[in-house]
């Protein structure tokens, strides 16, 4: 499970001069033209080259006539031999080449799970009940106060039904119920959405971090939903909020090799069992910000789906950091000095999330950047070696390389973090921020609350490549790359339904 650090807090004693200049904007405009300039001119290069060329090949075959083609084809007779083997290379090439490319993965639909409104925890209740336990101090409770004041959240997530009893209500039955009422509840309205019938899924794929009972949670899909016997079933465990891109990339491994069928991918958490009723701080955090939530997403490798299929996967990138001690330990379960176990997150949280997310977008970059990017981020970094001085690194314009961003709402420090770093504006990062405000930390499966938002804003057109970015236990930083088939709308009882009128909203620092 990948949390949120206590919020980052602004630095004291800095005077600001009243006699501050504005910036140079003209100056900002032109340099802004320019870039613009030279990513057209770079991006469009080969093309630029190919119309002279082909404006000399017009030219040179306009200028032919009849004698000329008829000796030109006597030529070609006396060198038939030579024609034939081309000729029998090519076709055979094509012939490799469309048998052994991998067949495309599609994103049929995907649902997520929204919970019965007797389940949200508006601010005030969440502290009430957390007073009425009697199992946090004054200190605690004052800690958990703040973290929610600056968490970013709102006041219609929802915890599960086991926690809004007094006292709290956490049995293994509760857990399972949790897990039961957003696994099916996703994956009944995805299968009435795309008319798919159970029987029809030869790939199941389940993520869910903390609670892993047995029989397995893919088993209870398999039985709930009478899955046929020959299933390819997958269940994660322990591999916290990035666990949703992990999970499309087995399935697609799956799909890869398993041809014509589709696969099922589950992402959920389970608050159940996991909350902690101690006094560690650094433990408390994800009561704060972990809501119920879940989605359930059908990929298929059908050709005939392509039709009705909403995107298509492009690229999936993994980063894994957990050969540094830090990083194993920065998210990590235990028990505190009472016995209590709970979920830790380090202080070195964000530094460590910045370094998997540097390393996950190095590999990324050459990827999806366009070529006039890359060649801005290489020449400056040949400079750096040649001159070594303090050259500032060039950060690559990935809004060049996308037009919509699910960055994982594991927190408001995340998401601005995120903004500062890859020089985001604040409309690509607003469905972080009204996920994490309507929804919580839903971990895994935030990534899908967030594309259904830009879907719900009718924001999804043909063309265009959607980034989702999540960040895990381990640690991990995982990105999924989407690219939209068509102009994308809402599919019925979405998680924005009747609410998306009301956002984007406010969100207090």
């Amino acid at each position: 499970m990948a949390g949120d650090g206590a919020e980052s807090q602004q630095p004291v004693g800095v005077q600001i001069r009243p006699t501050r200049r504005l910036p140079d904007f003209l100056q900002s405009v032109k340099l802004k033209y320019v870039k613009l300039g030279y990513h057209y001119l770079i991006s469009n290069l080969l093309t630029l080259l190919l119309i002279p060329i082909m404006i000399i090949i017009i030219v040179e075959a306009s200028q032919l006539n009849l004698n000329d083609v008829r000796h030109l084809w006597l030529h070609l007779q006396y060198n038939l031999v030579s024609v034939i083997i081309c000729s029998a290379f090519l076709v055979f090439g094509s012939t490799v080449y469309i048998m052994t490319r991998p067949r495309p993965v599609y994103l049929v639909d995907y649902s997520c799970y929204r919970a019965p409104d007797t389940l949200k925890v508006p601010y005030d209740r969440f502290m009430e009940h957390s007073s009425l336990t009697g199992d946090f101090d004054e200190s605690s409770l004052e800690f958990q106060r703040k973290i929610l004041e600056r968490s970013g959240l709102g006041d219609e997530t929802y915890v599960p039904e086991a926690m809004h009893f007094l006292p709290p209500r956490p049995s293994m039955q509760a857990a399972r119920e949790e897990a039961e009422q957003v696994m099916f509840g996703a994956l009944d309205n995805l299968f009435a959405n795309t008319n798919v019938k159970p029987k029809d899924i030869g790939v199941l794929v389940v993520n869910c971090s903390l609670f892993n009972p047995t029989p397995s949670l893919s088993a209870m899909i398999v039985n709930k939903y009478k899955l046929r016997g020959n299933i390819k079933s997958f269940n994660l465990g322990g591999m916290g909020c990035s666990a949703g891109v992990i999970a499309v990339d087995l399935a697609k491994d799956m799909l890869l090799v398993h041809r014509n069928t589709y696969a099922v991918v589950v992402s959920t958490e389970n608050i159940t069992q996991n909350w902690y009723f101690g006094n560690k701080k650094s433990m408390l955090i994800p009561n704060c910000l972990f809501r119920v939530g879940g989605a359930a997403i059908l990929l298929s490798n059908k050709t005939g789906d392509r039709r009705r299929a909403k995107y298509k996967l492009v690229h999936v990138v993994r980063t894994h950091k957990g050969a540094d001690d830090k990083a194993f330990r920065c998210v990590y379960q235990e028990q505190d000095d009472a016995g209590k176990t709970g979920v830790s997150l380090s202080k070195d949280l964000m530094a460590i999330a910045g370094g998997a997310l540097k390393t996950n977008i190095t590999t990324l970059g050459p990827l999806v950047l366009p070529i006039s990017e890359q060649l801005l981020f290489f020449a400056t970094l040949i400079l750096k070696k040649l001159v070594k001085k303090n050259v500032k690194p060039y950060i690559p314009d990935f809004k060049l390389a996308f037009d919509h961003f699910c960055i994982h709402a594991g927190g408001r420090a995340v998401i601005d973090e995120l903004e500062k770093n890859l020089q985001l504006l604040p409309v690509h990062v607003e469905a972080s921020r009204m996920a994490l405000h309507r929804f919580g930390n839903t971990s895994s499966s935030s990534i899908w609350y967030e594309l259904a938002y830009t879907e719900a804003k009718g924001r999804m057109r043909r063309g265009n490549r959607v980034w989702q970015i999540a960040f895990g236990s381990g640690f991990k930083c995982n990105s999924a790359v989407w690219e939209a088939l068509r102009n994308v709308k809402p599919s019925r009882n979405g998680p924005w339904e009747d609410c998306i009128d009301r956002y984007p909203v406010k969100v207090v620092s």
